[in-house]
């Protein structure tokens, strides 16, 4: 992939992703104007957790970390890689399968593992009958993102980032079904879970087929190359496994606090917009790239490909870190205190915001650091970085929990992020050229973060001056980003952050 294939892959995922965060935010403002903070959305929202949470585990983790590599350099033998790729989605398949029986059978226990804060009122039998609904939901998203790396690794990025948006769509027709009908809010959504892993998964499989991929599942077998995936995907799946420890330990601080999973689970929402759009654009398209230049020894392309997604992340995430942790209150206020979602709502979810915000660029720089070591199919590196960051997580949240109350998750969740950059960014002193930021970068990033911090300030003036405006909360929250966004950009530009020259051909390029 030429740079102008690897901005226009950014950019293709990148716009979906983000027409898929506004239907989220659409999911979510209606979620919380109907069931507010409550036992039924606390309940809901841990039995939606366990599937996504072993669907990162499996699938999106360490599945596709392992297999994208091995399926990418495959592809100059069209009929190996379908080979390959067809005992891959069999053996995932059963694999997941088995996982799905015995979850919903053992599902009092994984709620318990969840957040057992839950034990002793109503919020657990809710969450148990919920998460026996939802979590077949895993088997379909994760053959839909197996499918999806295989279009990825074929620079198809458009149906597997458009996919999500069906998720969205679907849980808000649901509701509004629900709503008109009178039926339980909680019962319809956890139905409409797996209904939306079918609509992912047939969208998906439709353009892989369509394309000349077409995938059935069949009795797996443990071929050579399956060993070699296991045996690479493995240290993967631990290294995943301590990522959803991470979440599992904030979950678990949450659930001993009354309304927190809900305020930590909204206030996530807000912060994965940026870290969605930018993060998940850059791994999807980088990975497969950064595989194929290592296999051309093309040490300058990798360099080069590290560089611009490097650049690109903190082009768009510095500025969003810097504005998220600023106007949180204006933020939540505006998108969700309605109905049942109160003012305390407001300030409890605002505040867990401001400390994920602290974190938004260590996320995204894993996102694009990780791919250094999966393009070279070291998983175990990864895994141990991840691990110790795990102990860093718990040691933050349940030592602070006491002090800072629910906070503690968020602040744990933050501060771990950091940890594992720094140990990323250590670990790839001995990856040659390849791992290096070239000069343009070197440039670019004290500039980027000068820009981002003028506009917080400006910023911070709008706001004081919107707080004594009379103002309306939407037209309010409009300016403050459309504002800081054109004195951003217009910072950006004016300090040689990123030059309109470089923006014009990227977007030329794109097209």
């Amino acid at each position: 992939m030429a740079k102008s294939g690897l901005v226009r892959g950014f950019l293709s995922v990148g716009s979906w992703t983000m027409v898929s965060r506004v239907s989220g935010f659409v999911r979510d403002i209606l979620m919380a104007a109907w069931l507010g903070t409550g036992p039924v959305a606390e309940a809901f929202l841990i039995a939606l957790s366990l599937p996504n949470m072993f669907r990162r585990f499996f699938a999106e983790g360490a599945f596709n970390t392992a297999f994208i590599p091995m399926f990418s350099k495959r592809l100059e033998d069209r009929a190996d890689a379908q080979r390959f790729a067809s005992e891959a989605f069999s053996g995932l398949f059963i694999t997941v399968l088995i996982l799905s029986a015995l979850a919903m059978i053992f599902m009092p226990g994984l709620v318990w593992l969840m957040a057992s804060g839950f034990v002793g009122d109503e919020r657990f039998a809710l969450a148990v009958e919920y998460g026996r609904i939802t979590f077949p939901y895993i088997l379909l998203i994760s053959m839909a993102s197996m499918v999806s790396g295989v279009l990825n690794a074929n620079g198809r990025f458009t149906a597997a980032a458009a996919a999500p948006v069906l998720l969205n769509l679907l849980f808000i027709m649901a509701m509004g079904m629900g709503r008109w009908r009178g039926w339980d809010l909680g019962l319809t959504l956890a139905w409409a879970t797996p209904v939306t892993g079918i609509a992912q998964l047939g969208l998906v499989w439709w353009d892989a087929h369509r394309t000349g991929w077409t995938f059935w599942p069949k009795r797996p077998r443990l071929s050579p190359d399956m060993r070699r995936l296991l045996a690479v995907a493995l240290p993967a799946a631990f290294a995943g496994g301590v990522v959803q420890l991470n979440l599992l330990i904030g979950r678990q601080v949450g659930s001993r606090f009354d309304g927190a999973i809900a305020w930590l689970s909204y206030s996530d929402r807000l912060y994965q917009l940026p870290l969605g759009v930018v993060g998940a654009a850059v791994a999807v398209v980088l990975l497969p790239e950064l595989a194929r230049r290592l296999r051309a020894e093309d040490h300058a392309g990798g360099q080069s490909a590290y560089s611009r997604a490097t650049e690109f992340g903190l082009f768009l995430t510095l500025p969003a870190a810097f504005a998220i942790a600023i106007i949180a209150v204006p933020m939540v206020s505006t998108l969700f205190e309605r109905g049942a979602f109160g003012p305390d709502d407001t300030v409890q979810t605002a505040r867990a915001l401001v400390v994920y915000a602290l974190g938004l660029p260590a996320f995204v720089l894993q996102k694009i650091l990780q791919p250094l070591y999966f393009a070279r199919e070291d998983t175990r590196t990864p895994f141990r970085f991840a691990l110790f960051s795990m102990f860093v997580n718990a040691a933050v949240a349940f030592g602070l929990m006491g002090s800072i109350g629910f906070l503690a998750a968020a602040l744990g969740t933050t501060f771990a992020a950091w940890v594992m950059v720094a140990q990323l960014w250590w670990g790839t002193r001995s990856m040659g050229q390849a791992a290096r930021a070239d000069a343009r970068l070197r440039r670019a990033a004290p500039r980027i973060l000068l820009a981002s911090a003028l506009m917080a300030v400006a910023l911070w003036f709008m706001m004081n001056w919107l707080d004594a405006s009379s103002i309306g909360r939407i037209p309010g929250l409009a300016i403050l980003v459309f504002g800081g966004a054109a004195i951003y950009f217009t910072l950006a530009f004016a300090t040689g952050a990123y030059r309109l020259s470089e923006l014009k051909s990227a977007v030329k390029r794109s097209r």
